[in-house]
């Protein structure tokens, strides 16, 4: 699917796209024969609309920019054998009956766009074409501010990280020094774009600290923070259950394996953060523990499990979350290169947490654990 995904955000993430056409169903129970993908303008944000064509109606999807290439990828990949993007510049087929081996052709345009608006604009925080210094250091971006094609993706995902955290801001104190500890922070993409965002686009005092196991990770990204003059971002080795911190007023654990979110997300309620970004990863814990005799005819194929045992796994972490007053959302967030995983679960702590919605949320909580028979790390909480 890398072929095509890089194909996607090559057409989508400029200003050419005049349409995307989704056909040759994989499967004849697919409801819908064709779906039609255009830009459009609403209320001055571009989206794109997803016109699904079924025998006897049309119904019309919008979808944001940040989601749309994972959108008609998966489509693509579960539904459609051939995509046809025609843009201004030019035509191009994707002849995907074997998605990990496109077919891929371009050919001249053969018609131009239609006028969205005259000010059509990206709402990238990070824009592709202005020079951003970490994405340039860190090889995103070239030195004149262009997206590299191979790494579109982790630029989306990185302008869709920083929307989120965006919508957190305002849960976070107005004054002073904001302190945010990222745990499991790997090469530190996301850490070096929220100092990035906070230090350098809105002008805050932060201190930010990364943590990570791997000891060349921690040097490769304390050399980079040196030579970007990031002088409040440092990272750290060391293990996310043996860490101690005076606290954070935002955590983030993005792709923590296992019981590291568990540890990551114990820390951050202990220390009341108001806000916290979690993608979790490799739910193990529960797989050998999960016991329910309505669900065993489901639970008995290995891969079903597992994918259950995710979702479980996650379901208990909001509700425990929400039992410590947070008020808990569960988003899609663009998955990274290496996993799947794409569900954020993000807290904030209200001024007056619902002490009745507490209440509640752990008796959901304990009755959903003990139906399943399982004993979660996040206990400790």
């Amino acid at each position: 699917m890398e072929k095509i995904i890089q194909t996607l955000c090559s057409a989508m993430d400029g200003e050419r796209l005049v349409k995307i056409i989704l056909s040759g169903k994989r499967r004849k129970s697919l409801a819908y024969g064709k779906i039609t993908v255009r830009p459009v303008d609403i209320k001055g944000e571009l989206m794109f609309q997803a016109e699904f064509h079924f025998d006897k109606k049309v119904t019309h999807r919008n979808i944001p920019y940040y989601e749309a290439v994972d959108f008609i990828a998966s489509e693509i990949r579960d539904d459609f054998k051939q995509a046809n993007i025609l843009t201004e510049t030019e035509d191009i087929q994707i002849l995907a009956a074997k998605p990990d081996k496109p077919r891929i052709t371009h050919r001249a345009a053969s018609r131009r766009a239609g006028d969205l608006a005259h000010d059509r604009k990206k709402h990238y925080i990070i824009d592709d074409g202005k020079p951003c210094d970490f994405l340039i250091e860190l090889g995103v971006m070239s030195a004149d501010g262009r997206v590299h094609k191979k790494h579109y993706a982790k630029f989306r995902q990185i302008n869709r990280f920083l929307e989120i955290a965006d919508n957190c801001f305002e849960h976070l104190p107005d004054t002073g020094t904001l302190r945010i500890i990222d745990f499991g922070c790997g090469k530190s993409y996301l850490t070096f774009a929220l100092y990035y965002y906070l230090r350098l686009v809105r002008g805050r005092d932060v201190e930010i600290t990364g943590l990570d196991l791997k000891e060349d990770v921690i040097a490769f990204c304390n050399d980079t923070a040196r030579r970007l003059g990031y002088d409040h971002l440092s990272f750290l080795t060391g293990d996310i259950a043996d860490y101690e911190s005076e606290g954070a007023d935002m955590v983030v654990t993005l792709h923590a394996c296992d019981t590291a979110t568990d540890f990551a997300l114990i820390n951050a309620v202990r220390w009341r953060s108001k806000v916290i970004l979690s993608v979790p990863c490799c739910q193990h814990e529960l797989f050998s523990q999960i016991r329910s005799d309505i669900d065993e005819p489901m639970l008995r194929h290995g891969i079903i499990k597992d994918k259950f045992t995710e979702l479980l796994t996650d379901g208990l972490r909001g509700l425990k979350l929400e039992a410590a007053g947070y008020d808990v959302n569960m988003l899609e967030f663009t998955s990274l290169e290496h996993t799947s995983k794409n569900i954020m679960i993000k807290a904030v702590m209200p001024e007056n947490p619902d002490r009745a919605a507490m209440k509640k949320a752990l008796a959901q909580y304990e009755a959903l654990r003990d139906f399943y028979h399982v004993s979660p790390t996040i206990d400790r909480l």
